[in-house]
């Protein structure tokens, strides 16, 4: 079994691999895998003319972030003892595999550890998509050391330490082949957004730790497959959202968790309503219905035995703190 491998998951994108896969190769050690989603962009011609050495791994449709991850590891598995996850929208620095992998190596209970990832496109500050490391609060929202809702902090080195985290970010996490497999990888139904973090609570509640290293820092571009903005997007953060307390609470705790979940995406619809977005505010109750049609279809929720909700940071409310004590930043909390 070969040590490790950096895998790419790409879907018509062909402009990402161009502007970001050259920094991959020139400041990678491990091997490169890109596994195409079935595109129908240049891609494939791109990688095959410009990019010799990347390997290709050919997938027949477009299953999102979660199956088509599950189906290229599928095809690995038992090949490498790491995968390094890694979006086409990522540049990296000097020796940034290596030392992921040599902190899995050192931290035998962590299965997956996350970079400092700050912004491509605004230097100097944390990226929306995973920032200094995740964590949930009780009702399960996430939120970032360096990002919480839309305030994202300026990187003043503040999170260059390493600590044990709730989550480590899809936009690039180094995990344990042995634990991804274990675990049945992403649930499937999530199709792209927040599997990873189904995933770490799911590792959690089998004993395993998810870690951040700050030593290691890559830089994300975001929004190259989906901006922020799009209802779509808006629709599967907050279906995802309900799926994975669904996988991962108890039915008593699930049930009043729902409830209150319910009311707070009610009001989050009319606040999308006041703002002049009524797509999304249609799409956070189409959410409720499609998480419904889907609890009961082909999940991973009984992979791990489910526990009570603990969050590495015992933060209560993150909406309390945010939105009405006015606490902005991880600091603060």
């Amino acid at each position: 079994m070969r040590e490790a491998a950096i895998v790419i998951l790409n879907y018509n994108g062909e402009e990402m691999l161009q502007r970001f896969l050259p920094s991959v190769l020139l400041h990678s050690t491990y091997p490169i895998i890109v596994a195409d989603n079935a595109s129908t962009d240049r891609s494939l011609k791109v990688l095959e003319l410009n990019f010799p050495s990347v390997q290709i791994l050919r997938m027949n449709s477009n299953a999102g972030f979660a199956g088509g991850y599950n189906e290229a590891l599928r095809l690995l598995e038992g090949q490498y003892e790491f995968y390094i996850l890694l979006n086409s929208d990522v540049e990296v620095t000097k020796q940034w595999d290596i030392d992921l992998i040599e902190y899995l190596k050192l931290n035998t209970k962590t299965c997956a550890v996350q970079p400092k990832i700050t912004s491509a496109l605004h230097p100097g500050y944390f990226d929306y998509a995973g920032a200094g490391g995740g964590f949930l609060d009780s009702l399960g929202y996430p939120y970032c050391r360096g990002r919480i809702f839309n305030t994202i902090e300026r990187d003043n080195g503040q999170y260059d330490d390493s600590i044990r985290v709730d989550w480590s970010s899809g936009a690039c996490m180094a995990v344990r082949s042995s634990d991804y497999h274990r675990a049945n990888g992403f649930d499937d139904r999530f199709f792209a957004h927040m599997e990873e973090i189904d995933l770490c609570w799911r590792w959690r509640s089998m004993g395993k730790e998810i870690h951040y290293c700050g030593k290691v820092e890559v830089k994300h571009l975001g929004g190259g497959t989906l901006s922020r903005s799009n209802p779509k997007k808006t629709y599967l953060n907050f279906r995802n959202s309900l799926l994975m307390l669904d996988n991962n609470l108890r039915q008593s705790e699930l049930l009043w968790k729902y409830l209150i979940r319910l009311v707070l995406d009610i009001i989050a619809a009319a606040v999308f309503l006041f703002q002049g977005k009524p797509h999304d505010a249609i799409s956070v109750l189409k959410a409720h219905i499609g998480f419904l049609k889907l609890r009961n279809k082909n999940s991973n929720k009984d992979v791990a035995l489910k526990l009570p909700s603990r969050s590495t940071n015992n933060v209560a409310s993150i909406l309390w703190l945010y939105y009405i004590k006015g606490k902005k930043k991880f600091s603060q909390l």
